[in-house]
């Protein structure tokens, strides 16, 4: 295929490390994209991305033979040379690891576009098209820039790793990425946060959102360590690390002997109880995490001269590092790819492949992203949901779009958890409405209980409110739109309790914030010190539930036009309460991937205490259901993350 015809129907692939995703695009714009966990109902899989690939096809109405080109999202050559180098250049410490590692490399992992294309003949779909395969942060450039509502834009990829690089910085401008400034391993912000996420215990690739959910429980007292013996930060964002410090390099743990004689014993075991000295870390590698972020976006914007931002790639999911962007002002505007690790590559790739009018950007136009509100993937309409509910005898009312509206957003003011499945499923980590759980923010028994008796999950875990557009700033220091949940505000000085009124003896948490601003706890006189997950306890707002113990929160918009339904759910709610704000977590419970279908989602409304499950225009009583045929072992077959 010459280089300039015209490419219009392509699908995109990411696969082999974690999060495995398909995706199609067209001439009019994102059809279809998925990540394969939510049908294999493995979390993160890292496999061929075969159920994903059949649903965007199926949701295109194509077969292979349809498709232009396939896109694939990074170089395994070059992939294959980085490891190969790193593993020689450690030798003989990583022996153990290359032994066990090698081998797919040998076979298969170096040569991966001729393996998707194995795999993509085993489908029997049609003929398998042309194989492209783009740089892994160039997929990631592209995810950020190309479905933007930004003409132009400076981009910001910070993530692990990729073939070499690390973090880049790019121009996107006239529908082109533009390769601006890189860093190469083993110099990684991604790697240095996932060191912090192992040595407090958590499962690499999985567990850095929690290490960010627990920094503000804690005060960056070894910022200065991580900066004098860890990482040398230069004025521009660039950095290096002390590779005698960790132990990635040699393929098989992220920290050794060095981190511990830094941070005084070894790592905390999992599941182990929490001590301050975790709060302590997590603190401090955010607010390094957070500095490092700024210089580069101070560099980006120097380099580009561009007034808006585009992030992608791990580190982008860092939603306080984001709103500390959006707060300091670098940039007039920013905007993340809500699918930023790497199940956006996929997607990334895709639109690389794409030439010719399809890469015309028309979306533009409009002021909105070319996302389509992150709502990518399957739907079920209601005689689909009648079909399964009426084959598994299970209790239900038919209502319409009003009609169940107002009765979900009643039973939420009476403090009923409700398991809202409406539409198509959104694309990326974050649970926007679609398939989501909702609770009532102005309970301040609402945090607790929904972790500990419906997602299962660590206590300290923040929920994310979800807030009509039009009266956010009423509630959030919020100073442009957060549609997909991944910038974190302040709450508003109008809804945050004083210490007075927070009861005789309590003690919330300061204005300090986890990037060193105060010293992360209050002290009042005469009141008793609270520290540590005993800050839970205290109310700091009017919506306690979403408010997290730094007096913030992880703030999603909704806008009317791109999710109506929900919209109309937050509106009803407040007409009932006088409050447009309502928790929003993730239909799933710990470890397992958000739910995907009708089945999935009445499954993990048996097995867990919500009271209602609104499944499309179907409303479920808890109370009326016969007996769930499980016993209490099922968590076991879950593996956590």
């Amino acid at each position: 295929m010459a280089s300039d015809a015209p490419v219009t129907t392509v699908l995109g692939l990411s696969a082999y490390y974690h999060d495995s995703a398909a995706a199609v695009v067209d001439g009019g714009g994102i059809v279809a994209a998925a990540q394969e966990e939510r049908f294999s109902r493995r979390r993160h899989d890292p496999s061929f991305p075969e159920l994903a690939v059949r649903y965007c096809l199926d949701e295109a109405g194509l077969s292979l033979a349809d498709l232009d080109t396939v896109a694939y999202y990074e170089r395994s050559d070059l992939k294959f040379r980085r490891v190969l180098a790193t593993y020689l250049g450690t030798a003989p410490r990583s022996w153990s690891s290359f032994r066990e590692v090698m081998p797919e490399w040998l076979s298969w992992k170096r040569r991966a576009p001729d393996t998707v294309r194995e795999r993509l003949g085993a489908l029997f779909a049609g003929p398998v098209p042309e194989i492209r395969a783009f740089g892994h942060h160039e997929s990631h450039a592209a995810s950020a820039y190309l479905p933007s509502p930004y003409e132009t834009a400076a981009v910001l990829c910070v993530d692990g790793v990729g073939e070499w690089t690390t973090t880049s910085i790019w121009h996107g401008v006239a529908g082109e990425v533009v390769p601006v400034a890189e860093l190469s391993f083993p110099h990684s912000l991604g790697m240095l946060y996932s060191a912090f996420t192992y040595f407090c215990g958590f499962k690499v690739d999985s567990g850095e959102y929690k290490l960010m959910g627990l920094a503000p429980y804690g005060r960056p007292v070894h910022a200065d360590l991580i900066r004098e013996r860890l990482v040398d930060i230069k004025d521009d964002g660039s950095f290096r690390l002390d590779m005698r410090r960790f132990a990635f390099q040699y393929g098989q743990v992220m920290t050794g002997r060095g981190f511990e004689e830094l941070f005084g014993g070894p790592r905390r075991e999992p599941e182990s109880p929490l001590t301050q000295r975790e709060f302590d870390l997590a603190a401090s590698v955010q607010a390094v995490t957070e500095e490092i972020m700024l210089k580069l976006a101070r560099t980006a914007r120097r380099l580009t001269r561009e007034s808006r931002l585009c992030l992608a790639g791990g580190v982008a999911l860092n939603c306080v590092a984001n709103g500390k962007l959006a707060e300091a002002g670098i940039f007039d505007e920013l905007w993340v790819q809500p699918a930023a690790g790497d199940a956006g590559g996929a997607l990334g790739a895709a639109l690389l492949a794409q030439r010719g009018p399809a890469r015309t950007r028309t979306h533009i136009r409009t002021g909105r992203d070319a996302m389509r509100a992150s709502r990518l993937g399957p739907r079920f309409d209601d005689d689909q949901i009648q079909a399964y509910l009426d084959a598994s005898a299970i209790p239900h009312r038919r209502l319409g779009a009003e009609e169940l509206s107002r009765a979900v957003a009643g039973q939420l003011a009476e403090g009923k958890v409700v398991g809202w499945f409406q539409g198509r499923m959104e694309f990326g980590p974050r649970a926007l409405g679609s398939r989501s759980i909702l609770g009532d923010p102005r309970d301040p028994a609402m945090q607790s209980a929904m972790n500990q008796k419906i997602k299962f999950r660590e206590s300290f875990r923040p929920f994310a409110p979800a807030v009509l557009a039009e009266r956010a700033k009423e509630y959030f220091e919020l100073g442009q739109p957060s549609p997909y949940m991944l910038i974190v505000a302040r709450i508003a000085a109008q809804q945050q309790l004083a210490e007075r009124d927070l009861g005789e003896g309590d003690l919330g948490q300061g204005d300090g914030q986890a990037s060193g601003e105060g010293d992360g706890q209050a002290s009042g006189q005469g009141s008793r010190q609270v520290s540590g997950l005993e800050l839970l306890k205290v109310p700091r707002s009017t919506i306690p539930a979403v408010t997290h113990v730094d007096r913030s929160a992880r703030v999603q918009t909704v806008d009317a036009e791109q999710d109506p339904a929900f919209h109309r759910l937050l509106t009803e709610f407040d007409r009932l309460t006088g409050c447009p704000v309502l928790v929003n977590t993730s239909f799933n419970v710990r470890g397992e991937p958000i739910v995907a279908t009708p089945e999935d989602a009445y499954r993990c409304f048996m097995r867990t205490n919500i009271d209602t499950l609104a499944l499309g225009g179907f409303l479920i009583e808890k109370a009326e259901q016969p007996a769930w045929p499980e016993n209490d072992n099922w968590r076991e077959l879950i593996p956590l993350d």
